[in-house]
């Protein structure tokens, strides 16, 4: 590829398989970066609605088996199920309000009956994905693509300050680790080589697990409840359809799909493209079948997780062999509860120094997406000022919605979504001036037409 083409020094393409060894260690360092945001969800979930240790750990395990599962057929797809990309599948924060409200209200028996039914709508829209890829251009992508990274920072915060609900949230020890863990990984990437800068994230998260046990912040209490085996069992919660419950979860499935469109154009960017019709099919078909089959058996819906398209950005390794060994982990961890006991004992600022600098990675791909494909004329910039400036507003200040009809703030109060109808709209309905110029904004320099691929030429207001 050309160094004006927006693919960035992979060290591991696509079809890559780096020797044994290192490949697993990439994997770890996959598995270790979204292990505790994935299994937290079962866990605010079971904790909000008070169900039993039990059945809270059966969701756990659940989650993970579904999560490897999932993942595997992204990355080694079953005909046209699957994107044939390095996709990391987790279970999303964008589900726990519904599914803590629905579970209060109705009990688990309607969440994942919902579940099973809402999440087809992902399938619908992989099915029918030709007929509205004209919606998302580069620009639009690529601001989904930045929103995903912008709007999930303040989590990033909230975990490097010890977790949102901890009781010492921002205490000097949780940012120290942080710190530790952030100059790190940042540090090992920039100034660093080899083996060394591809598994910096992984390297800074170890190093922080031991302070933390040295500084003995870390509980190992739940380790020695957990078992060493145990199986899925379908039904384990019960059925039941409530009409309110399955359009709560389609809304929300439909935000997931655009936000997985933007995660795997945050992962082709790497390449320097934006994903193909074939892999945009496929990874939705599998978010929505992955999510559907998952709540028969107790599993919270799955869809991409954004802080792996980072890492992949940040180290330049997009091997899809590395993220499979990633799946078989997380299959094998469902399995073995007493190991993820273990792997969830890591702190919350520990994880917070690594998430910071992927979320950040995150919204430079969306950037460079951007940036790369698109002029920044007057047009361009007003879309994505309305776009960005929407987006971030209605997450930041959900209370404006109080006064509006129940329901509204689930479609229009999210980020993505929001960020996403801004663009999609404003990309379809404002005409792009002649030659892509505004005329009086941008003039051809020189006689020539400058490039948006071409960095040395800078184009003024």
């Amino acid at each position: 590829m050309s160094p004006n083409d927006g693919s960035i020094d992979l060290a591991y393409e696509l079809e890559d398989k780096p020797p044994m060894p290192k490949a697993v260690l990439l994997g770890l360092q996959h598995v270790a970066a979204m292990f505790v945001p994935t299994i937290a969800v079962a866990i605010i979930v079971a904790g909000a609605i008070g169900i039993g240790s039990g059945d809270t750990t059966y969701l756990i395990q659940m989650v993970l088996i579904f999560s490897g599962l999932a993942t595997l057929v992204q990355v080694f797809p079953i005909g046209p199920v699957g994107a044939r990309l390095p996709i990391v599948m987790g279970s999303s924060f964008a589900f726990v309000g519904a599914a803590i409200s629905i579970g209060g209200q109705y009990g688990l028996d309607a969440v994942f009956g919902a579940i099973v039914i809402a999440a087809l709508v992902e399938v619908l829209i992989g099915w029918q994905y030709k007929r509205v890829k004209q919606l998302f251009p580069p620009l639009v992508t690529g601001l989904i693509v930045m929103i995903i990274g912008l709007y999930l920072i303040p989590t990033g915060m909230d975990y490097a300050a010890g977790g949102a609900e901890a009781a010492d949230y921002g205490a000097v020890h949780h940012l120290a680790l942080a710190a530790l863990v952030l100059g790190i990984t940042v540090g090992m990437n920039l100034f660093m080589d080899g083996v060394w800068r591809i598994l910096s994230i992984l390297i800074g998260i170890v190093v922080g697990y031991a302070a933390a046990i040295a500084i003995g912040i870390v509980d190992f209490g739940a380790v020695a409840n957990a078992s060493w085996f145990a199986l899925p069992r379908p039904g384990r919660f019960g059925f039941s359809l409530e009409p309110i419950a399955i359009l709560t979860f389609v809304a929300i499935h439909i935000t997931a799909a655009i936000e997985s469109i933007g995660d795997m154009s945050g992962i082709t960017a790497a390449e320097g493209r934006n994903p193909d019709d074939s892999e945009i099919r496929g990874g939705l078909i599998v978010d929505g079948l992955g999510s559907s089959l998952g709540a028969v058996f107790g599993a919270f819906p799955l869809t991409t997780f954004s802080q792996n398209v980072g890492i992949i950005n940040f180290t330049g390794v997009m091997s899809r062999y590395v993220v499979g060994i990633g799946g078989v982990v997380l299959l094998g961890l469902g399995f073995i509860p007493k190991v993820s006991a273990v792997v969830a004992t890591i702190p919350d600022s520990v994880l917070g120094g690594a998430v910071l600098v992927m979320f950040g990675m995150v919204m430079a791909s969306g950037l460079r997406l951007i940036f790369l494909n698109e002029r920044m004329n007057r047009r361009n910039m007003v879309i994505i000022a309305v776009s960005i400036g929407l987006g971030l507003g209605v997450e930041l200040r959900p209370e404006i919605f109080e006064s509006m009809p129940q329901g509204v703030d689930i479609f229009f109060g999210n980020a993505v979504i929001m960020t996403a109808i801004a663009a999609v709209l404003l990309n379809t309905l404002v005409p792009r001036p002649d030659g892509d110029y505004d005329v009086g904004l941008e003039e051809p320099i020189d006689g020539d037409d400058p490039s948006p691929h071409d960095p040395s030429v800078v184009q003024e207001d």
